[in-house]
């Protein structure tokens, strides 16, 4: 118990450093050429989400430009997703699973996850409305494979991460573009969505049968 407050507290501490110099960070993505450590940078704050990591692909996107800025702003995404799942499997599973198993239908959510879990994943990370730290703490207490879990999350970032960096250059380079952008997005959106109800009630009917 003692090593997972102070764990806890750790994290708090990292939250609370970004939180105060916050501004000076989203400065520097603006001047450094260092894209090793705009990388470790950005997956630092997509961890520590106390800047909305939006707004971070925004100005990596603007500095960068769309194509190297969504390589950047996708790999600090997953390499922070993957960081999270890592973190509360060793050190919270078996304090979540016995959470989760409380409730019978909680507990059916998690197994029919469980047994569609690249799909759910995938299409959940499409989803923008889905809080990413939600997907990657419960992933993370459920029996979900560390593969899986990383390759569906991977996947599943590009398009967001995509849109985050193109908004971010369209603001600074194109901002007429900007409407063209987020309505394109929408579509597809609204695509991966249809695709997500449609796959729940497949994936429902054999698990009720």
């Amino acid at each position: 118990m003692i090593k997972k407050l102070m764990i806890a507290a750790i994290y708090a501490l990292i939250a609370f450093l970004i939180y105060i110099f916050g501004d000076n960070i989203l400065n520097w993505f603006q001047q450094t050429n260092n894209i090793l450590l705009i990388v470790s940078m950005a997956s630092i704050m997509a961890l520590f989400p106390i800047i909305p990591y939006p707004l971070v692909g925004g100005v990596i996107g603007a500095a960068l430009g769309p194509v190297l800025g969504a390589a950047v702003t996708w790999s600090g995404s997953s390499i922070a997703s993957i960081l999270m799942f890592l973190f509360v499997r060793y050190g919270y599973q078996e304090w979540g699973q016995r959470v989760l198993s409380r409730g019978k239908s909680i507990n059916k959510v998690t197994v029919m996850f469980e047994q569609n879990a690249f799909l759910a994943i995938l299409f959940a990370r499409m989803l923008p409305f889905i809080p990413s730290i939600i997907i990657n703490v419960y992933a993370s207490l459920s029996r979900v494979s560390f593969i899986t879990y990383a390759i569906a999350s991977s996947i599943g970032k590009i398009p967001a991460m995509l849109l985050f960096v193109v908004v971010g250059d369209n603001i600074m380079s194109s901002p007429q573009n900007l409407p063209i952008t987020i309505v394109v997005y929408g579509i597809f959106i609204a695509l991966s969505l249809g695709a997500y109800r449609l796959w729940q009630k497949r994936a429902i009917r054999p698990a009720a049968g």
